[in-house]
């Protein structure tokens, strides 16, 4: 029986210009896949280069053109000008480290927030009020009934119209997002790590705004600071099952990173593992935009498209000058992302 024919039939010269652009034939698929079984696409994600910073100076992140209104006060800080020594005790500068965690003296974190708050031009006149974050979609409102100074209530959104009162959330690689009204001068502050993003946190809390305080969306500026970034946030297939049971577009927040190393490209023999496929090491990981998703959680809420600011730095890339909790495997210090409306 004669050999049974191909399926294409090879040029030369094709064939040769396939060859200097690194193509190959290839053959379409007789089936179509469900595109739930697809594979994310693999994205090329480079790390971001650490700037130079003046460890000795208190720096403040700003919003891109939040400083057109006079009344609102906002800020995120980083790392540099405290007096906090428990993180890297071999650097000579302190560092600015806002929250009251175990490892630092309480007396060391009250000064750098009052250099802080100093730095972010509020008056000294206003309420400094944060949370105990648990990794929620609770957004409490601040009021005449709340205590400034008091216990920390639980949750993970802050929102007010209250003259005098600065929202504040730690954050050491989760996304912080902050809201303002300009019309009726209102403003938010959210906490979105992984779990507080797919319970719609930021999404919520944008219609908490427009039941308390009558918000409407096209007035709402938001801000997304620095956070870790999808060049470093590597995840688990759990966190993707989660993302795709809550948002349509959750296929455009994953990608399969490759980590080019090249100690590993040049001795793959060195790398060699026994486990099963599947469950290597070794291969691409499956990386989570975290600030894309809560950008398109602003939009859905309303928002215009260029009434969202993104700061875009990652917390790991650059941990010269923010803390990161991964970068530093747990130990390490806070920043605060605050906003308030001057009396």
């Amino acid at each position: 029986m004669p050999a049974p024919r191909p399926s294409f039939t090879p040029i030369p010269a094709i064939d040769a210009l396939l060859e200097a652009g690194e193509l190959r034939h290839q053959r379409r698929s007789a089936g179509r896949e469900r595109s739930e079984r697809m594979p994310p696409p693999e994205k090329e994600i480079h790390p971001q280069r650490q700037r130079r910073v003046s460890k000795s100076r208190v720096e403040i992140v700003r919003a891109p053109g939040w400083n057109a209104w006079p009344w609102l006060v906002h800020g995120f800080s980083t790392r540099t000008g405290g007096v906090t020594t428990a993180y890297r005790p071999a650097q000579k500068a302190g560092e600015l480290n806002l929250g009251f965690t175990s490892s630092d003296e309480r007396d060391k974190v009250l000064e750098n927030r009052r250099r802080f708050l100093q730095a972010l031009g509020a008056p000294s006149s206003m309420d400094l009020v944060t949370l105990k974050q648990i990794h929620s979609s609770n957004v409490l409102r601040v009021g005449s009934s709340n205590t400034p100074g008091g216990e920390p209530c639980q949750g993970d959104g802050l929102m007010t119209d209250r003259l005098g009162v600065l929202l504040a959330i730690q954050t050491a690689d989760c996304i912080p997002v902050l809201i303002a009204d300009v019309k009726k001068k209102a403003v938010a502050a959210f906490h979105a790590g992984w779990r507080g993003t797919v319970k719609r946190i930021v999404e919520s809390g944008v219609g908490q705004m427009r039941v308390a305080f009558g918000s409407r969306p096209d007035d709402l500026m938001a801000a997304i600071g620095p956070g870790i970034g999808a060049c470093c946030y590597a995840v688990g297939e759990e966190v993707r099952s989660e993302f795709t049971s809550q948002f349509a577009y959750a296929s455009d927040l994953f990608f399969e990173v490759s980590d080019h190393e090249p100690i590993r490209e040049k001795y793959p023999m060195l790398f060699l593992t026994a486990r099963a496929p599947g469950h290597s090491n070794l291969g691409p990981s499956l990386h989570l935009d975290l600030m894309e998703a809560n950008r398109r959680q602003l939009l859905d809420a309303g928002l215009r498209p260029d009434a969202i600011r993104r700061i875009g730095d990652c917390t790991r890339c650059q941990n010269n000058r923010y803390f990161s909790y991964r970068a530093e495997q747990g130990f390490t210090g806070r920043m605060l992302s605050a906003v308030g409306i001057r009396s």
